[in-house]
């Protein structure tokens, strides 16, 4: 792999959202699919909808670890995404629309995802973008 801001930060979060997608089937077994209240897991409220998001954002973000390009659309991708699931948690976590179960803490993790991945995205491999933009 080179040395690739883009594309380690979407290998780390890729393969970590993965075996938290992973993990959360273990402990939502009788949570309903798309529920408002879900199992805990690490502290983060989980349902088996939330999984599947977990592990789609982590499969995502590992297979466009392969290139710099790829690596750093996806993150601002993902990071955008999660900007906004960050931003919206907060206005329905006690309300019916909050069918991924969300949590205050899950909050605070998805702003944190984006603001990394944007921040990596938007200022590491300048280089490897403008060559890309030109070739």
């Amino acid at each position: 792999m080179s040395q690739s801001p883009n594309r380690l930060v979407a290998t780390i979060f890729g393969a970590v959202y993965t075996l938290v997608g992973l993990a959360g089937f273990l402990v939502t077994g009788g949570v309903p699919f798309a529920g408002r209240e879900g199992e805990l897991l690490l502290g983060f409220e989980v349902n088996p909808l939330h999984n599947i998001v977990h592990l789609a954002v982590g499969i995502a973000l590992l297979a466009s670890s392969r290139t710099v390009a790829s690596a750093r659309r996806m993150n601002i991708t993902v990071g955008a995404v999660y900007l906004l699931v960050g931003i919206i948690g907060l206005f329905i976590i006690d309300s019916e629309a909050n069918i991924l179960a969300l949590n205050g803490a899950d909050n605070v993790l998805h702003l944190g995802t984006a603001i990394i991945l944007l921040g990596v995205a938007l200022t590491a491999d300048k280089a490897a973008a403008d060559r890309t933009r030109t070739a």
